[in-house]
């Protein structure tokens, strides 16, 4: 299709674009500093605590109803908004672990990762995982160390441990000023300038005032006290020695950590370190060594890392999103869908404030957009304009908890079939037949136990469909690669079940690790394979055997 913007114009519009997702363990804060983010981007004028019961409103990036009963985000949302010069694309993952595979999906749309951490907590299991997931993909990774408006661990110990647990090392970009209640402001190393807030704010409603003065100046000293003063002066002396340079190459490379410290309850922090951030994280033109396509393709290509029915429940819509990476998205376009060779149009673009939509006319390489999504489209398909690319691989996980599906209203089947292919197609859950069975008794997989309750609730409240989930006792999901394969020899053993997934390829649980064993030694012609063969997966990360 061809468009009106010179090559220099669309390249000026690619480096402007941020595109990064924020990872952490559960309850670091995560959803309030994602907030927090849109706050100091001008997005919002009042932002919202998740953990106050007597908020007024709803974190923005909590839509869904179970999401605000619980405060805690079990989807992972588009948050798009101006900085400055810049176009910003947030995306806010999951902070649950029972659905880090939607995370997972979700990095594979980011050039960069900011890291969240709990001062008092450290590196936890769940950011260990995620961290991984980002080295694999040498994404930047910026930390931000939040809470210290509580007391917490010293900040060289936190460095010392993200390089002990996560092997990279980390570069303070600027340093806290005391801590917990006497948490003042932070140290700009790069600039020397002493940043310190206005501790009668809002409660973090609004961006708190901040005084800025040169390290050496001699108000510094009565602004801080002289104690803390010279304790800062320790603290830099001892970090020029000690710690890494700045390298702006090794960040990219996702060698170095940028380390910024912060309170996202009372806003403390926020402001600098979105400035810093926007200025050192790549654009996708610069983060192109990781990408499927060069940025700078002329022609229009992107993928789709997510898919979302009901947003609006009153429409009953399904939306496809999609990471451009290459070219310019128009509205009404006309492209080609990789897998099949089939040609569509891009009807109905959105962009995104949580739950809030616009149409998009155009779009550039970094930016996510919504399509409207009448079942054309499956998480991981690859959409372009010219000549072929190279498809981005989207990994997909074995479940590892399994349920049959019992409908309590035996009239209400056909509504129950299309919840589960919506909800299996959004990843939610992945959905298995048990042959010569068809549609009766499905058997639902899920990577996390809590998905199952998102299921029940969203069939509930969405498809009007109450059902009964009666859990199996098996731990393994694998699909089978070479033959001869006798799926009866296998319905036989008490350990072992056969499933079709929705591509009616057959797929195999195991009991528990000694079947899975057992098995392939029993048929050493035969795979068992953690994922569709040909698939990519993660499964080493997620901590399954093979």
């Amino acid at each position: 299709m061809s468009t009106d913007l010179s090559p220099k114009k669309i390249a000026e519009e690619v480096q402007r674009r941020r595109t990064f997702a924020i990872i952490s363990h559960p309850d670091a804060g995560k959803t309030t500093m994602t907030e927090k983010l849109l706050l100091y981007g001008g997005a919002i004028h009042l932002a919202g605590s998740v953990k106050s019961r007597r908020a007024a409103k709803h974190a923005v990036s909590d839509w869904m109803e179970m999401e605000q009963q619980r405060g805690i985000s079990i989807t992972s949302s588009v948050l798009q908004f101006p900085y400055g010069d810049y176009a910003i694309n947030l995306l806010d993952t999951p902070g649950h672990a029972d659905f880090s595979e939607d995370t997972y999906r979700t990095l594979a749309a980011a050039d960069s990762a900011v890291m969240l951490m709990d001062v008092a907590k450290g590196v936890e299991p769940q950011t260990i995982k995620l961290f991984k997931v980002c080295a694999m993909r040498k994404l930047p990774i910026f930390t931000f160390v939040n809470k210290m408006d509580r007391y917490g661990r010293p900040p060289l110990e936190l460095m010392e441990e993200i390089e002990d647990i996560l092997g990279i090392r980390s570069c303070p970009i600027n340093w806290p000023i005391g801590d917990g209640k006497e948490f003042k402001g932070v140290y700009d190393r790069l600039n020397e300038k002493i940043i310190v807030f206005d501790s009668q704010g809002s409660h973090g409603e609004s961006i708190v005032e901040e005084v800025t003065v040169d390290l050496h100046d001699p108000r510094a000293e009565q602004l801080l006290g002289t104690d803390r003063y010279l304790k800062l002066l320790d603290d830099i002396e001892l970090l020029d020695i000690a710690g890494d340079p700045f390298d702006l190459e090794r960040v990219r490379a996702g060698e170095l950590t940028p380390m910024f410290f912060g309170s996202a309850m009372t806003n403390f922090g926020v402001g600098p370190f979105l400035k810093a951030f926007v200025e050192m994280a790549p654009s996708p033109a610069e983060a192109k060594d990781r990408a499927a396509v060069n940025p700078t393709r002329p022609e229009f290509s992107g993928f789709v890392f997510k898919i979302q029915a009901n947003m609006n429940p009153a429409h009953r819509d399904r939306l496809a999103f999609m990471r451009i990476t290459s070219g310019v998205f128009e509205k009404d376009m006309q492209a080609t869908i990789k897998r099949d060779n089939r040609q569509v149009k891009l009807a109905y673009p959105q962009t995104f404030m949580a739950s809030d939509r616009e149409v998009a006319g155009r779009a550039f390489a970094g930016d996510i957009i919504g399509l409207y999504d009448p079942g054309n489209y499956r998480i991981g398909d690859t959409l372009f304009t010219g000549e072929p690319v190279e498809e981005t691989e989207i990994p997909r996980f074995s479940p590892e908890h399994f349920a049959v599906v019992e409908i309590k209203e035996a009239l209400k089947r056909k509504q129950l079939t299309k919840g589960l292919d919506q909800l299996s197609e959004e990843g939610t859950i992945q959905v298995f037949r048990q042959p010569h069975l068809g549609d009766l008794d499905a058997v639902v997989g899920a990577v996390g136990i809590l998905q199952f309750e998102v299921l029940q609730h969203r069939l509930e409240n969405e498809y009007k469909v109450k059902v009964n989930l009666r859990q199996l006792n098996f731990k393994h999901a694998r699909w089978v690669d070479g033959e001869p394969f006798d799926e009866a020899a296998f319905n036989r053993q008490d350990y072992t079940k056969v499933l079709h997934d929705r591509d009616d390829l057959p797929i195999v649980l195991f009991r528990n690790d000694w079947a899975l064993n057992y098995c392939s030694q029993q048929n050493p012609k035969l795979r068992f394979l953690p994922n569709p063969p040909g698939t990519p997966g993660l499964e080493e990360l997620h901590g399954s055997t093979v």
